[in-house]
């Protein structure tokens, strides 16, 4: 695992120990990237279930601005901090360890508005469309900010949640790459 491109192009990134986090592959990564293209440089990029981190980092070695980087598992916030020191972006990032599911409104908390947003959930267990609802009603996107949900693809989601309304879905094997966008 490594990051894909940008300043940082070429960094390894360390893996997760045992079988409990799923990252994005390099492949995947790539494709998500190469569509986002205009929607990163100076991003201010909020990571829920971050496992290793992979997906925030590329943003910031892309070009964004900052990163929060949200998952529940200790193992997950060892590594995605790991990580984070590895490539040196101590100081662009925040790690927050909480329950995404829980709710979203201490994101309020945190003084950001997010202008990109992954979500990638443990697959199949009812996460994502719950999620998607709840970053609705946090009010801690700006308007256009671009939603990005890695899901399995027997997971169906629907073309409007909340104030997010689907524009793209691109499929990678037994992955649906759904792209949203939150409006007002």
């Amino acid at each position: 695992m490594r990051v894909i491109g940008g300043a940082l192009k070429g960094k390894k990134l360390y893996p997760p120990s045992g079988l409990a986090i799923r990252p994005t592959t390099d492949y995947l990564r790539e494709s998500i990237f190469d569509i986002l293209a205009d929607c990163v440089e100076d991003a201010v990029v909020l990571d829920l279930f971050a496992g290793t981190g992979s997906l925030g980092i590329e943003a910031l070695s892309r070009g964004a601005a900052s990163a929060v980087f949200v998952d529940t598992r200790p193992q997950a916030i060892k590594t995605v901090a790991r990580n984070i020191s590895a490539c040196g972006l101590q100081e662009r990032c925040t790690v927050v360890r909480r329950d995404v599911l829980r709710g979203l409104n201490f994101l309020k908390s945190i003084g950001h508005a997010f202008d990109l947003v992954f979500i990638d959930p443990p697959y199949d267990q009812g996460f994502v469309e719950r999620t998607l609802r709840l970053l609705g009603r946090a009010e801690c996107t700006v308007e256009g900010a671009s939603i990005v949900v890695e899901h399995s693809i027997r997971e169906t989601l629907p073309e409007k949640v909340a104030r997010l309304n689907r524009a793209d879905e691109r499929r990678h094997g037994n992955t649906l790459v759904s792209f949203y966008r939150f409006v007002l």
